[in-house]
């Protein structure tokens, strides 16, 4: 027997959609599973909408309530998967279709997921437990009330409040509160690239803040760090090794915006072997976070793209 699901339920989950991937997204870190959670919404969604019973008067607030508690109750499984990974984890990266990243690139279109925080600020995020990150997403994030977020989790306002302020001040604590802006995040990346692509370590050691750290995520498919990398030393020398790229023909660079921030993809050929972001500080002017994500299972989402340029290593 099929069912025929009602129009306008349709309707306004297409409607919500974008702000229900966002918020799962930022909790997740994971595209494949904020699609899964977003699947999981949309029946509870049509179950809803054919039973018997009132009609739901805040669309919005029941979807998104739904959605975050099907997103904690799979943060368990998460877990479990990413004790037995092979290397640093990093989140997936949302890179955005445009051809080129524009200085005064909108925030507000669909495409780049503007609610969705930089990479590195969900690293950050990964060492908060699940109601933590849920709280500090849904508030600081999306800016819902303390007493709404209560209601979605079955809380009491005062202990929201307080999970809020404990988060709030881990996040502070591993995290500076500004960011470079984008034309300064665009003219790094591009010495960045410059520099490694052509062996130059001094080039290198200027642009590279004192207490840099280097991540890289191969899903021990790719060769990468076992762990993080720190120190201006370590991280220069290892990026220009010849066993980081050595192994990689015909590399093309372009530059995309990635989580909102411009950023890097670099394809081998016209498949995508890594994406490249930076985080800087924008005082100095310095790198102080290097994210390489080339485990291709987070790439699968990267269309192939024609060469804007092509770089080979020295």
């Amino acid at each position: 027997m099929i069912e025929i699901v009602d129009e306008d339920a349709t309707r306004v989950f297409a409607e919500h959609r974008e702000l229900l991937f966002s918020v799962v997204y930022n909790m997740l870190g994971s595209v494949a599973d904020t699609e899964d959670v977003l699947q999981d919404t949309w029946l509870a969604w049509v179950s809803r909408n054919q039973a018997d019973g009132p009609e739901i008067e805040h669309p919005r607030a029941y979807l998104v309530r739904v959605a975050v508690n099907h997103t904690l109750g799979r943060r368990a499984a998460i877990n479990r998967r990413r004790e037995t990974y092979f290397g640093p984890w990093l989140p997936e990266p949302l890179v955005s279709d445009e051809s080129a990243v524009r200085d005064n690139a909108d925030a507000s279109e669909p495409a780049l997921r503007a609610e969705s925080v930089s990479m590195a600020m969900l690293v950050v995020l990964e060492t908060l437990t699940p109601l933590e990150r849920a709280v500090f997403v849904l508030h600081d994030v999306f800016g819902y009330p303390h007493a709404d977020i209560a209601d979605m989790l079955g809380r009491n306002t005062a202990a929201v409040r307080q999970l809020a302020h404990r988060a709030r001040e881990h996040v502070h604590a591993r995290r500076p509160r500004h960011q470079a802006d984008r034309r300064v995040q665009r003219e790094v990346t591009e010495k960045f690239l410059a520099a490694q692509l052509g062996g130059d370590l001094t080039g290198l050691l200027a642009l590279l803040a004192p207490d840099v750290t280097f991540w890289s995520d191969g899903g021990g498919k790719l060769r990468a760090a076992l762990r993080p990398i720190y120190g201006v030393d370590k991280v220069a020398r290892l990026i220009t090794s010849p066993i980081v790229l050595g192994h990689v023909s015909e590399l093309n660079i372009r530059h995309r915006l990635v989580n909102g921030d411009p950023s890097a993809v670099v394809y081998s050929g016209d498949a995508p072997f890594a994406v490249v972001v930076l985080d800087i500080d924008p005082a100095t002017e310095q790198i102080r976070g290097i994210y390489a994500v080339a485990n291709p299972d987070k790439l699968t989402r990267i269309a192939s793209d024609p060469k804007e340029h092509t770089a080979q290593p020295e």
